[in-house]
């Protein structure tokens, strides 16, 4: 067995990067802290089988025995001065290790300074394979990325159908991509090297496969790797990305040169078909409270849960701007040509509420 182990790998525990290699230091101290525990308990447990067993005549036994005040503090205070240790350990490190975080650290001994500027890596989780978009260098990749060693990640996520995981074990922990939302993972590799990223949370079928690579490069080497994708790569616009978003397994590493405007923000918004209306739109249109009676020409942009029945969808020529117009004409109550008051946050105040709503104007 020992043979067929030795060449694992407990990654894990042996990471490449500072985020990951604090989480594996909150594993060994946990684990520690509740050995403490664990140990005496097993060993007492296995002394008093042994010590008190049937043909041990000599041991002494007190039948009548129920109650040891020492015994009694030790086996409250030690258990509860561990459980205040964990927590106290746990909320640290839930601050200190939030993916949302920037990083204010390049390892243990260097700090993030103003001059270095992070790389931003956009990532989209499709089924089954990964996309990433590289904005600062209008490059996209299939199932590979690459940073540079020492060189703040900044991540943004996202899926295209269905709920997510990325992780790569070397770098950081498991962060969840879901459509239609965005999530961030803040990261550094330290230690130049290949490692295998995958996806962490059942998708379907060809989710066994989902699986990537992640090159951590020098500075001269992650050059290289950009240009080598400018020179190989292919264009992604909308129809391309359209039909790299249908499904499919152990999908090839494929390299993309570039890159159409808003393509990440378009998946991000769930509008990369077109007519389809985007999320932020919508969102927009229920912040303002509804669309109005013109919003009925727009159902067919609004319904996104059968968006891959077809592959054209009705266009409305209504745009956003008048559908917000109507809400304030119709819903709200005001004169044609007047408009709401908004408070500096772009939200409608109580006051002004109050003013045009349905009942304050019977």
């Amino acid at each position: 067995m020992l043979a067929t182990l030795s060449g694992c790998d407990l990654v894990v525990m042996s990471p490449s990067g500072d985020i990951a290699a604090q989480q594996r230091d909150l594993i060994v101290i946990s684990t520690i802290l509740m050995l403490v525990i664990i140990i005496p308990v097993i060993f007492l447990t296995l002394f008093f089988a042994w010590r008190y067993r049937q043909s041990n005549t000599a041991a002494k036994y007190d039948p009548e025995w129920h109650h040891s005040t020492g015994l009694e503090v030790v086996i409250w205070s030690a258990p509860l001065a561990i459980i205040i240790a964990l927590g106290a350990i746990t909320w640290v490190s839930t601050h200190k290790l939030d993916p949302y975080r920037p990083l204010d650290r390049i390892d243990a001994a260097r700090p993030v300074t103003e001059e270095m500027k992070p790389i931003t890596v956009e990532v989209v989780a499709l089924d089954w394979k990964w996309l990433f978009f590289y904005p600062d260098y209008g490059i996209a990749t299939v199932n590979e990325m690459a940073a540079p060693v020492d060189v703040p990640i900044n991540f943004k996520l996202t899926a295209s159908s269905v709920m997510n995981s990325f992780y790569i074990p070397a770098l950081a922990g498991m962060i969840y991509t879901m459509p239609g939302m965005e999530t961030k993972l803040h990261a550094v590799i330290n230690k130049p090297g290949e490692y295998d990223g995958l996806s962490s949370n059942f998708s379907g079928d060809g989710f066994s496969h989902m699986r990537f690579k992640f090159h951590g490069v020098d500075q001269a080497g992650f050059d290289a790797w950009v240009a080598r994708v400018k020179q190989n790569g292919t264009a992604l616009n909308r129809d391309a990305y359209l039909k790299l978003e249908k499904p499919s397994a152990k999908e090839p590493v494929r390299y993309f040169a570039t890159v159409d405007d808003g393509l990440y923000e378009a998946v991000l918004n769930m509008c990369v078909r077109e007519g389809q209306m985007c999320m932020k739109d919508m969102m927009h249109i229920d912040m303002m409270g509804g669309g109005g009676k013109d919003s009925h020409d727009n159902k067919e942009r609004l319904r996104h849960d059968d968006r891959f029945v077809s592959e054209a969808r009705p266009k409305s020529d209504i745009p956003v701007e008048q559908l917000v117009a109507s809400l304030e004409q119709d819903i709200c109550r005001t004169e044609p040509g007047e408009a709401l008051t908004l408070d500096a946050d772009g939200k409608l105040p109580a006051t002004e509420f109050m003013k045009y709503s349905p009942r304050a104007t019977q």
